[in-house]
């Protein structure tokens, strides 16, 4: 391989390393650019003739900026991180969805549409047709327990009125 060849694979290699940092955040990659380029740097110079020793150089200063700098790097530009529950069934209390096949009184099970997925659904009150909104109340294993929502502003109703006498 021709030396020129080699400064210009360091030198643009090490370049677009650099810019690949933007795309895959991290680093890493802007440490091997900056060691690819100064390598590049010093072979355009004549400091660097063998392209053995060159690889050598690259790859120990990249380890050692790796080292020695991402840390720093890690500490004081930081990614965006956003922490969200993940009890789904937490989440799920309390949502008011559609039942698409009756929850029938016989086995006591149907199906609703829930984050747009079909769902096995029981019911606490007995029958409910389809196209009936329900709430969820809690999850057993695969099933969501659900009540009418009308039953539920009827009760709520109630407490109301009670509370008003």
């Amino acid at each position: 391989m021709d030396s020129e060849i080699l400064t210009w694979i360091f030198l643009i290699g090490g370049i677009l390393l650099i810019f690949l940092e933007a795309i895959l955040p991290g680093g890493v990659a802007f440490l091997l650019g900056v060691s690819g380029l100064g390598v590049g740097i010093l072979r355009y110079f004549g400091f660097l003739e063998d392209p053995l020793t060159a690889t050598f150089i690259w790859l120990f200063t990249s380890t050692i900026l790796t080292i020695a700098i991402r840390p720093f790097i890690n500490k004081y530009f930081k990614g965006e991180s956003s922490y969200k529950l993940a009890d789904e069934d937490y989440e799920a209390m309390d949502q008011v969805v559609d039942v698409i096949e009756p929850i029938n009184e016989l086995d006591n099970e149907g199906r609703i549409r829930f984050q747009g997925i079909s769902w096995q659904a029981r019911s606490i009150e007995g029958k409910i047709p389809s196209g009936v909104q329900v709430r969820i109340k809690y999850r057993d294993n695969t099933t969501w327990i659900v009540e009418p929502v009308d039953i539920i502003d009827a009760q709520k109703n109630q407490l109301k009125d009670s509370n008003k006498n």
